[in-house]
C-alpha cells in the first residue's frame, strides 16, 4: 500500500513537472494557478487508467506499438484534462504534438530521477 502511495505521489509530481515544462516552452499552452492542481490530478488519473488498457490492446493486436502507448496515453490524458479542467488550455495542432512529447519526456525523466532522489534520502536517513 505504501509503495502504491509513493508511486502515485511520484506520478503526480512527475506529471506536474511535465505540464509546467510544456507550458513554459509552448506559447499556445497555458496552465492557470489554482486550477493547475486539479488539472494535474485529472491528467494523472486518466493517464494511470488508460496506460494499462492501451498497453494491453497494443500487445494483443500490434506488439510493435507497445512503446508508443505511453505517448498515446499522454495525448489522451491531455485531451481529457483540457476538456474537463479549466486549469489547462492548449490550442493548435503543433502545440498538441509538442505538448504530448514534452509532457511525456519530462514525466518519464522525473519518473526515473525522483525515485533515485527518494532512495538516496532514505539511505542517508538509515545511515544517520
Amino acid at each position: 500500500m505504501i509503495r502504491m502511495l509513493i508511486s502515485a505521489a511520484l506520478a503526480l509530481v512527475g506529471n506536474a513537472i511535465g505540464l509546467i515544462v510544456a507550458a513554459a516552452v509552448l506559447d499556445k499552452m497555458e496552465i492557470s494557478g489554482a486550477a493547475f492542481v486539479v488539472a494535474v490530478v485529472i491528467f494523472t488519473v486518466v493517464d494511470v487508467v488508460i496506460q494499462p488498457f492501451l498497453t494491453q490492446m497494443a500487445a494483443r493486436n500490434v506488439s510493435a506499438l507497445r512503446g508508443a502507448t505511453a505517448l498515446v496515453a499522454t495525448l489522451v490524458s491531455l485531451i481529457i484534462t483540457n476538456l474537463v479542467s479549466d486549469g489547462l488550455t492548449i490550442s493548435g495542432a503543433a502545440t498538441w504534438l509538442w505538448a504530448t512529447l514534452i509532457v511525456w519526456l519530462a514525466s518519464m525523466l522525473a519518473g526515473v530521477i525522483l525515485p533515485l532522489i527518494f532512495l538516496k534520502n532514505r539511505v542517508e536517513e538509515r545511515r544517520g
